[in-house]
């Protein structure tokens, strides 16, 4: 496999990243995930503004990430990943330096990877179908959920409590009110109305979140950003998960029980063709 790190690119097998490296000793870091359909990039432009924000809050010596385009298109070619489904992994630590908690001084080159992959979409297509499990856990997270870091220990704990309670995701709580998945943004619908928590410091902005509103402008379905309390979910008439991997993918049971009918609901039906309608013409 081809990767690319610091400027070059190179075998995945040669490269090598110190042990000294913030990311490794500090999770000081950021990273994005963009999906690939046929060669092409899905919403690279979200994904780049995403992590120039990250960085900007990071105070990384570097907040313009405007060339991860080309690198992700030369890593889809050079892997032979022009047909069919993929995803490309982008990742940018503050560099290798003496471990200090405070930053390096004067500052020091960053540590920049990146990495294309074949995407086996079955499972996912197969969850979008049928619905998924999921359950809810509280939110011990800290409170800048909205830079998209490497440090990922409270999501990681969540999704191996939602495993082991033999479900697909986990939702965080937070003072009542149902956040974000581990992996994805969460949304319900009452009524019609599709809700999902507003931008925060507490959810990552999601690049399909704001992609699945785009298309609830142009299916003519209402949309309140604001909280969804946990208190009230049962008289949500459906419930989904939406992201980079899941797309868009309706909750069918939570806490082991049923979201209504246990069954995909409309919205969300509506919300999958239009999403698969943006990607056929792509």
């Amino acid at each position: 496999m081809i990767a690319y790190f610091n400027g070059k690119f190179l075998n995945q097998e040669d490269i090598r990243i110190s042990p000294d490296d913030r990311g490794f000793l500090f999770a000081d870091g950021l990273y994005e995930v963009i999906r690939a359909y046929n060669g092409k990039l899905f919403r690279a432009k979200d994904h780049i503004d995403r992590m120039n924000f990250g960085a900007g809050h990071l105070r990384l010596s570097k907040t313009d990430f405007s060339e991860i385009e080309d690198i992700a298109l030369g890593l889809i070619q050079k892997n032979d990943l022009a047909a069919g489904e993929a995803t490309v992994y982008i990742q940018v630590t503050r560099g290798a330096a003496r471990r200090t908690h405070a930053f390096p001084d004067p500052p020091i080159g960053l540590t920049f990877y990146a990495a294309a992959s074949r995407l086996d979409a079955t499972p996912a297509r197969q969850k979008q179908e049928r619905g998924i499990h999921a359950i809810t856990v509280p939110d011990i997270r800290w409170a800048r959920c909205d830079m998209k870091t490497t440090g990922l220990t409270a999501n990681v704990l969540a999704n191996q409590t939602a495993v082991e309670n033999g479900a697909d995701e986990a939702v965080f709580v937070r003072d009542g009110v149902m956040l974000e998945g581990t992996k994805s943004n969460f949304m319900a619908v009452f009524d019609g109305v599709l809700v999902t928590a507003p931008l925060s410091n507490y959810i990552l902005g999601g690049v399909t979140r704001k992609f699945v509103l785009e298309l609830c402008e142009k299916e003519k379905i209402k949309v309140i950003e604001g909280p969804v309390f946990e208190k009230d979910i049962h008289l949500a008439s459906e419930l989904m998960i939406v992201g980079t991997i899941s797309e868009i993918t309706p909750i069918v049971r939570l806490n082991q029980k049923p979201v209504r009918d246990g069954a995909p609901g409309p919205v969300t039906r509506r919300l999958q063709a239009a999403f698969a309608r943006v990607i056929e013409a792509l």
